[in-house]
């Protein structure tokens, strides 16, 4: 494990070499490990992306924190220690990770977490399974993911499949239009939910290719604007599940919570598991299947920007 230029980061050796030579690197978060996935496809999707990643051309940096420092490019023994559910291992945000450096907790970073690494660490694009957002509910509750504030001020690229299907996904994207985050549709002209390739919900940036979305992060960077750029690559057409069919098993499962008085941070996994029981684990293969292919488009992108970075000026 190589040290880096922050005191609380430490890189992995692979992860240092890649970006001592300037060779694109893919960061990769390791909450599906802890908490998204259930054993064995937790390790087994995690070390998949790894995998997309590197057939792609380019070096994957999963990140976790462990033994007071951020990790990016977690090593087999540090994945398994999140995986172990008797790790006891948090799920850290931008507001956990200063207390769980300190205390040298364990723990595995959401989409927030994992921008605020990346970004420490020089690592431009992120490659994750899908964005928090709005709550439904939110104008009373107030539920809204750290993930659109960190899209709103962290200057990370993130490729995802859009945002879960249980959230207000109209009220998400006006949260993002106000954050003034740029939403690019790789090849999809709506708005995707996580397992559904689309929500009906239109996207006003439709873009052709790789090279395409390249270019636009990369004058959006030229410009100095310190905000995240959101990459919106649909599920897999093999393993998508049509939206209409999906939120009839949401309603299903708010039904359930409701019932069984279900509430705060115990609703979004209760949804996820009542869902992918509904789904008849359809919905797991999706997941699973989404966030190899946001892995690959990943590494494609990140080739592309550093590809571009020997043709375009630094910023003035």
């Amino acid at each position: 494990m190589n040290g880096s230029t922050h005191p609380l980061l430490a890189l992995g050796d692979a992860v240092a070499a890649a970006l001592a030579e300037a060779r694109p690197v893919v960061a990769l978060e390791s909450t599906l490990i802890s908490h998204g996935l259930p054993a064995p496809d937790n390790l087994a999707t995690a070390r998949a992306a790894e995998t997309a990643v590197r057939e792609g051309g380019a070096t994957p940096a999963t990140v976790g924190i462990v033994d007071g420092r951020i990790v990016v490019g977690l090593d087999d023994a540090q994945m398994e220690r999140l995986a172990d559910p008797e790790s006891g291992a948090r799920k850290a945000s931008r507001r956990d990770v200063a207390a769980v450096l300190t205390r040298r907790k364990l723990a595995a970073t959401t989409v927030s977490a994992t921008m605020i690494a990346a970004a420490l660490a020089g690592i431009e694009v992120f490659a994750t399974g899908g964005i928090g957002g709005v709550h439904r509910g939110a104008e009373s509750s107030f539920d809204i993911s750290a993930d659109i504030t960190e899209l709103a001020r962290t200057p990370v690229t993130v490729v995802c499949a859009g945002a879960k299907l249980i959230l207000d996904l109209p009220k998400t994207l006006e949260v993002l239009e106000t954050a003034g985050v740029p939403l690019l549709g790789l090849r999809c002209g709506g708005f995707p939910g996580f397992f559904a390739r689309d929500t009906g919900l239109p996207l006003d940036d439709v873009v052709s290719s790789v090279d395409d979305l390249a270019a636009i992060v990369a004058t959006q960077r030229q410009l100095g604007l310190a905000t995240g750029v959101l990459v919106l690559n649909p599920a897999p057409e093999t393993a998508a599940i049509p939206a209409d069919e999906a939120y009839d098993w949401i309603a299903k499962a708010i039904a359930e919570a409701h019932a069984v008085g279900v509430s705060g941070k115990a609703v979004t996994p209760f949804l996820l598991e009542r869902v992918s029981r509904l789904s008849g684990g359809r919905t797991l293969h999706a997941n699973k299947a989404l966030i190899v292919n946001n892995a690959a488009t990943g590494a494609r992108l990140a080739t592309a920007l550093a590809r571009l970075k020997t043709t375009l000026p630094a910023p003035g």
